[in-house]
């Protein structure tokens, strides 16, 4: 039951009403019998200090951090953990005792669990888009021990910052959209990583794929497709590349797996139970 001594944890963000991180992250809290409540709560762009100054004052204990607030957070944390650091983004902060927030990435953990068997390592890469998202699933492959990374995105600027801030960890290189290169790189590659928007649940066309249908002519079977979005699942992009026989991996697992991280974050190291969260979900889809 819900009481004035009852805590409680959200999601910040812009959009968030298709969030499923409540219906996970409350069948947890339920079953470890924690006096905790997750909501999803949206935020104007230019609201994002005085909303998060404001949760210090009453009983939040944590928040995870979405679109489009994942780099605009560090100017209102005191301390950043060292990976999050690394990849310049934060979805998951908490309070310490003085009340002031600690950030932290728990992305990292839930990109790479659905590939850590799948013995991908000196293979190649593709991953699409060059926003936040695409940060934590940079290192994810870096730490899975991949040997090349290509990034293919729209935005020039942010292509470049991607290069420049991965340069030395991996061989890793960037391509514009419109560029006649990609047609082999996409027969070529092992693994294809969606970081867009791209396919969300708000679109009704069933060939909103990333750049386009004509675009995957040269995918080939062999290649693992990802795209980090879970709802629908599947999307339009890992329907189109089911049917070219290509294995696919939805968001589901990873939106469970850092969802774990950050509430064990929350709760200094709590075990939380997976399968908890993925029944829940489940039954929700």
């Amino acid at each position: 039951m819900i009481t004035s001594k009852t805590s409680f944890l959200a999601l910040i963000g812009n959009p968030v009403s298709h969030s499923l991180s409540p219906v996970i992250q409350n069948a947890a809290i339920q079953h470890l019998g924690l006096d905790l409540i997750y909501l999803a709560i949206p935020c104007e762009y230019e609201d994002l200090e005085i909303v998060l100054n404001s949760l210090k004052k009453v009983n939040c204990k944590g928040l995870n951090i979405t679109i489009p607030f994942k780099q605009k957070v560090f100017d209102i944390c005191n301390e950043i953990t060292p990976v999050a650091k690394k990849v310049q983004a934060i979805n998951t902060l908490k309070l310490n005792k003085n009340k002031d927030w600690i950030g932290t990435n728990t992305d990292i953990d839930g990109f790479v669990y659905p590939l850590e068997k799948l013995c991908l390592t000196k293979k190649n890469s593709i991953v699409l888009g060059s926003g936040g998202a695409a940060r934590s699933v940079i290192q994810g492959l870096i730490d899975l021990k991949l040997s090349k990374i290509t990034i293919i995105s729209r935005n020039k600027n942010s292509l470049n910052e991607l290069i420049t801030l991965f340069k030395n960890d991996i061989k890793i290189e960037g391509f514009l959209n419109t560029h006649p290169e990609i047609r082999n790189l996409i027969q070529e590659t092992n693994l294809i990583v969606n970081t867009t928007p791209v396919g969300m649940s708000q679109t009704t066309n069933d060939d909103a794929l990333p750049f386009g249908q004509s675009f995957w002519e040269t995918i080939n079977s062999n290649t693992i497709v990802y795209d980090l979005i879970y709802n629908p699942s599947p999307t339009p992009f890992l329907k189109f590349c089911d049917k070219k026989g290509c294995m696919t991996i939805d968001g589901t697992q990873m939106l469970i797996a850092q969802g774990a991280k950050s509430l064990s974050f929350w709760t200094n190291g709590l075990e939380v139970p997976f399968e908890i969260m993925h029944d829940a979900l489940k039954k929700y889809l």
